[in-house]
């Protein structure tokens, strides 16, 4: 790593870490990662080993220094391990919701076909909705591109094809039912998997986002940072340290750094 200007280099990442804020700023928006970057700032003498290896390995790559230090603030902001936690608790509450869908949704379709029963056998009817057409039909009165666009054609299905032709009410619940009760929770993004991969919350949930975060953005994806592109334990640490605001009885180090990418290698969570 070269020595030659350590002054100026921390000078040009604080910089472009300045005019981030000011974007943000300006455009009334991510106060989350101007809290980020004013960590950084404040503690920017513990970052000075971190900002020069950061500079030699990206500044003649365009906007590939800039890039890196926003995936820090983002996934420092985002990925922290507090809302590492709330991710987890989110995820849980998807699956209870679901649970939740698959019980009533089975309930309300024994109702429907206990009320299809009532209709045909006890010499009453209730003027309800018995035809899914129809219930599409009265849900989408406000859609103004159904109505548009789509209405007649289904009006012309119903037509040309009888009730037999049809799913049952009580068929269509008992579908939203199954569908709930075999539902998989699965993460949208590669930086939300990689951040609630383990079955508990950990300091090392910031990493595994960030090295996604860095894979998403990589040469092999098309992205600005260089496909080679590898940071050392001590600059991954530092930023950890500032970035989530670490105290000293807190702080990552080298060790842990290596211990983490090992597990990592081996596929241990």
């Amino acid at each position: 790593m070269s020595s030659s200007h350590p002054k100026s280099t921390q000078q040009t990442c604080e910089t472009l870490l300045q005019e981030e804020k000011r974007y943000n700023f300006e455009h009334h928006i991510l106060p989350s990662e101007n809290a980020i970057a004013d960590r950084l700032l404040r503690r920017g003498i513990e970052l000075r080993d971190a900002y020069e290896e950061l500079y030699d390995k990206l500044h003649t790559h365009q906007s590939a220094l800039k890039i890196f230090l926003g995936l820090v603030l983002n996934t420092a902001a985002f990925w922290n391990p507090e809302k590492a936690l709330e991710a987890r608790a989110v995820r849980s509450d998807l699956a209870n919701v679901n649970q939740q869908i698959a019980r009533k949704a089975e309930e309300l379709a024994t109702l429907l076909e206990q009320r299809s029963d009532l209709h045909n056998t006890s010499g009453f009817s209730s003027d309800t909705h018995y035809h899914v057409c129809g219930v599409i039909e009265a849900a989408s009165q406000h859609n103004y591109l159904f109505q548009s666009y789509v209405q007649e054609k289904l009006k012309d299905l119903r037509r040309q094809f009888d009730l037999k032709y049809w799913p049952s009410l009580s068929e269509c619940l008992q579908e939203l039912a199954s569908d709930a009760e075999k539902s998989v929770m699965e993460a949208t993004d590669p930086l939300t998997a990689a951040a609630t991969a383990a079955s508990r919350p950990s300091r090392a949930d910031f990493f595994k986002a960030l090295f996604a975060a860095i894979d998403e953005n990589s040469a092999e994806n098309y992205g600005q940072l260089p496909k080679d592109f590898k940071l050392t334990d001590r600059t991954l640490a530092s930023l950890a340290n500032c970035a989530l605001d670490l105290g000293p009885d807190d702080l990552v180090d080298d060790a842990y750094m290596k211990r983490l990418r090992q597990r990592e290698r081996n596929g241990i969570r």
